[in-house]
């Protein structure tokens, strides 16, 4: 019966890989790096219409003996209903969080228990953990890895579980990499490879991991981002030679043993150091540049000053970009936006410019049938064509900005700054490490919901792509008022209240949360204002306003010049 399980799980995971691509752009700005001293770590999760729900998972007493439900992740290896994991919901399990209870549904089934620790921390969670508490703060992409598979009884984890667990566990950066390291040895990896930045309020690292050709275990590798630097990881491993006794590195006590027995080694020649994203993976995801573009992107746009070239002759294996680099500028929360809302405008590559943006310089580059997908497929394969992959993409369901901010008092020192949606037309909001607003606990995208956070930046994103180059505008300046004013509100409470946060910790963070999630829902209210203010303005293709109604303003004369429009019918006569 076991292993006829394990047959029908390998099945619906071969289905599945090829129905669902989840390809995120992940970042760390270290306190060095950062204009205030914060520590910064950034994702964008590019879901495919998955669930947007950001849940609070409060902290918890276990006895002892306890166990902890180990769950699988349906954007690891699609769903299994066998498990009742789904994209949307991506839980249910009101033992982990009230948020989670979905009445009616039936719980999802775990996989496996590990022993409970006797207490929790209180975290944010969504298709990864976020932040927790404390301030320690986890990122995410998923990495093309030469073995992928499906979860049975010696594969336990998948990297969405593991940061959940290390944010109820760990205070720190380096606990939550030993953390997850021993589990994945203990009780194994599946799915995808896998990129986690974590941090804290002084110390930055990177975990990455594999699955095991054995088919029990896992792979993985930690290198620390020095302070004062800038990292970016985008679909496709980023750490290079392992060395041992390197102190600034740590990896599995397995992992030499078992790619040598694999004979996965890259170099094969062991009298030189091991080259990680190598010897697991082909390079990068998808397609070339699909990965690569958008690391030199970010690294360009934090120090324009080494002038990296965007076109690399090595492909995916290049070394033309560093692991992190020293930004030319001290970086602010700003920047780490202005990043995440990037379609490589002022570029080559600028996807506002050309045929495909249309008359209104639309980046949206829909996919189809014809365009590459999954993770890394034959490097030497005929392509069609491709689009250019930038970072804010049409697909990307929420971003957030996690932020661990300096001399700030427990517990109103960490907060995540979050944008549903597509980040370029969306506006980044502030919420503690508490329960949140009833209208982002639930983003069931399957069907439209006006109560729903995410159906609000939604609809907005979606409008904007009828006139884009003029509905932008409206957007951009109207988030840019609700971020200052966001700023300015997180610097006044944290005034107000950090005299009472050292008396009393959670009567500090109830009127943190209570004022942040107020602002947080009237963005959103304000945020439909918005909708039916640019139907209004841009209705029937005119430009609007009370004073002047129906203003025409047509098309650009450049796109002009590529229609058929000079060929109209401008006289009684059949035009040559």
């Amino acid at each position: 019966m076991k292993k006829f399980l394990c047959l029908i799980l390998s099945v619906v995971f071969i289905l599945n890989t090829y129905q669902y691509v989840f390809a995120c752009t992940t970042m760390i700005v270290t306190k060095g790096a950062s204009a205030d001293g914060s520590v910064f770590v950034a994702h964008s999760d590019d879901d495919d219409l998955a669930d947007q729900s950001i849940i609070y998972v409060p902290a918890k007493d276990y006895p002892k003996g306890a166990k902890r439900a180990v769950h699988g992740s349906a954007v690891a290896v699609g769903e299994l209903g066998n498990f009742k994991d789904f994209l949307v919901p991506r839980l249910v399990d009101a033992e982990r969080s009230p948020d989670y209870a979905y009445p009616g549904q039936k719980k999802s089934i775990p996989i496996g228990y590990i022993p409970q620790v006797e207490h929790t921390y209180a975290y944010l969670d969504g298709n990864y953990g976020i932040i927790n508490e404390y301030g320690l703060m986890f990122g995410e992409c998923t990495d093309g890895a030469k073995v992928t598979n499906a979860p049975n009884s010696n594969r336990l984890f998948y990297s969405a579980e593991l940061s959940r667990i290390a944010l109820e566990r760990c205070k720190t950066a380096r606990e939550a990499v030993e953390l997850i390291g021993s589990l994945i040895e203990e009780y194994g990896y599946y799915g995808t490879g896998e990129t986690l930045p974590v941090a804290d309020s002084k110390e930055a690292w990177v975990i990455e991991m594999a699955p095991s050709p054995e088919g029990k275990g896992g792979l993985w590798v930690a290198q620390k981002v020095p302070d004062g630097q800038y990292f970016i990881a985008a679909n496709e491993f980023r750490i290079r030679e392992i060395i041992p006794g390197n102190p600034d590195q740590l990896y599995g006590k397995t992992l030499f043993d078992t790619v040598a027995r694999n004979k996965m080694r890259v170099p094969a020649d062991t009298s030189k150091n091991m080259d990680w994203l190598a010897t697991v993976s082909k390079g990068e995801y998808s397609h070339p540049y699909y990965s690569l573009r958008r690391v030199w992107r970010g690294l360009s746009l934090a120090a324009p000053s080494l002038k990296l070239s965007p076109w690399v002759k090595d492909g995916g294996l290049t070394r033309d970009y560093p692991f992190s680099v020293k930004p030319d500028k001290k970086m602010t929360l700003a920047d780490i936006k202005r990043i995440y809302r990037d379609h490589y405008e002022g570029t080559e590559f600028d996807l506002t410019k050309g045929a495909a943006a249309g008359p209104f310089g639309n980046p949206t580059r829909y996919l189809g049938p014809k365009d590459p997908g999954g993770d890394v497929g034959d490097p030497n394969a005929k392509l069609e064509g491709a689009w250019e992959r930038p970072i804010s993409m049409f697909y990307t369901g929420y971003v957030f900005i996690n932020q661990n901010k300096p001399g700030v008092p427990f517990p109103l020192n960490a907060i995540s700054w979050i944008a549903l949606d597509t980040p370029a037309e969306s506006v980044f909001v502030p919420l503690p490490v508490a329960k949140t607003p009833a209208s982002y606990a639930r983003a069931d995208t399957r069907k439209y919901d006006a109560d729903s956070a995410f159906w609000t930046y939604n609809l907005v994103s979606e409008y904007a792509n009828l006139k884009y180059s003029y509905m932008i505008k409206d957007i951009q300046a109207r988030a840019t008022i609700h971020e200052k004013n966001s700023e300015a509100l997180v610097n006044s409470l944290i005034g107000k209240l950090s005299s009472l946060a050292a008396k009393n910790p959670q009567a500090a963070l109830d009127a943190f949360s209570k004022s942040l999630n107020e602002n947080a829902e009237n963005i959103r209210q304000d945020w439909k204002n918005l909708f039916f203010e640019l139907v209004a303005k841009y209705n029937q293709g005119f430009i609007n306003s009370p004073s002047k109604m129906a203003q025409r303003v047509g098309y650009p004369e450049e796109w002009l010049k590529n229609t058929n429009y000079k060929t109209g019918p401008v006289s009684y006569e059949k035009q040559q």
